[in-house]
């Protein structure tokens, strides 16, 4: 029976004011390809992200909603660094990996985080939404350390996803195609008649 490698999500809401900031995002087009995503692949792939304070609840919700484990079909990664800011989402499931902080140093603290976050799994496709500096960040690990991996950067969710569309030269659906359901079951390679939930979609090493 195949087993699936996982899928890397990387996702935020862009805020004007933080140093990173590289374009205004579409809050509603970044929450609905976050949605499509969990309903395409939740408990049929493995999910593997580094956590939003706005995406966190939303996923948890979807789990909940679709009645999955989250546990077992989705990672989460949060560096020690930002611990005081943890959504109290965290607390509710076991399968959060905190990473060790660099004293001090946040930019060293979230590249352990995304070293470790991206070398522990073996992924088949990195999604990207929104966003600010850490997309290019986090794009660029994914080339480093999972280089088989597909990139699919949602041009119209705007920030950073977009900039990185421009600079990869993203395919046209990226930018043009706004249901991210049909999108993502097609750039995913995902049965919509494939049951969830079950273990023996999970990737072993």
């Amino acid at each position: 029976m195949r087993q699936h490698r996982s899928i890397f999500l990387s996702a935020g809401v862009p805020d004007p004011s933080a140093k990173h900031f590289m374009g205004e995002g579409d809050t509603a087009a970044i929450s609905a390809l976050v949605s499509a995503l969990l309903f395409v692949a939740l408990g049929r792939r493995p999910i593997v992200w580094g956590g939003h304070p706005a995406i966190t609840p939303m996923i948890w919700a979807y789990a909940e909603a679709l009645d999955v484990d989250y546990g077992r079909w989705v990672t989460l990664y949060q560096s020690e660094f930002f611990k005081d800011d943890f959504p109290e989402e965290n607390a509710r499931f076991g399968n959060v990996i905190v990473t060790e902080a660099a004293k001090g140093d946040r930019e060293r603290s979230l590249e352990i985080m995304r070293r470790r976050m991206l070398s522990e799994s073996s992924f088949e496709a990195a999604v990207f939404a929104g966003g600010m500096g850490g997309i290019f960040d986090e794009y660029r690990l994914v080339t480093e350390l999972a280089a088989q991996a597909t990139i699919l950067p949602i041009v119209s969710t705007g920030g950073a996803a977009a900039m990185l569309g421009a600079e990869i030269k993203a395919s046209d659906d990226l930018s043009a195609e706004l249901d991210y359901v049909a999108l993502l079951f097609n750039r995913l390679a995902i049965d919509p008649n494939e049951p969830r939930g079950g273990t023996e979609g999970l990737f072993s090493f």
